[in-house]
């Protein structure tokens, strides 16, 4: 057992063993993730799923890979379900087991039955600023997606209302259509 108590550089972060506890560095401390339940891993296997199959020759999409990024002006390394980064940001020949050194276009969370809206509107906030250029909340309770821009606005989709972004050109998918693909509904 490793002894992650007190303050950590980001060094002694990212030198910490793998284990069967994930954690995020958050303003110097190794906070532990939630462990996922039923509606999280299949949602975040689905988009996972429907992502990849857009984005292939275009970039990469990878669930719970840390990625190393700025918060407060403090090293800050999430570990968000769903990460997509273009080839353009991080090439296709970079091939390391380390987290992610870019910033990624898109991070999607899945709210846990431990975590309000509020926190994930808070964290979606600190993504953005640390230049994550769109941040996607998915509740499954309320079946419903929320969409932040970096200009602090967010919109809501649900149903049959199509998810389209420039920043993502041909993607095109529908809450209704990723919460089918979850058997969720």
């Amino acid at each position: 057992m490793v002894n992650i108590a007190g303050q950590l550089t980001l060094e002694e972060f990212l030198a910490l063993p793998e284990g069967d506890v994930y954690y995020e560095l958050v303003d110097g401390q190794a906070v532990p993730k939630v462990s996922p339940k039923y509606f999280h891993s299949t949602l975040q296997l689905a988009l996972g799923l429907l992502i990849r199959a857009w984005c292939k020759g275009k970039g990469r999409v990878l669930p719970e890979w840390a990625i190393l990024l700025k918060r407060r002006g403090k090293d800050w390394v999430p570990l968000p379900d769903l990460t997509y980064i273009s080839y353009e940001r991080l090439p296709a020949s970079w091939k390391r087991n380390e987290a992610c050194p870019a910033i990624p276009e898109l991070v999607i969370e899945m709210i846990s039955p431990d975590q309000t809206m509020k926190q994930l509107e808070d964290k979606a906030k600190d993504y953005l600023a640390a230049g994550v250029s769109r941040v996607w909340v998915v509740d499954s309770e309320a079946i419903n997606i929320r969409v932040f821009l970096p200009d602090g606005s967010c919109e809501v989709y649900t149903d049959n209302t199509p998810i389209v972004d420039e920043l993502l050109p041909g993607l095109e998918l529908t809450t209704k259509q990723i919460f089918e693909e979850a058997e969720l509904i």
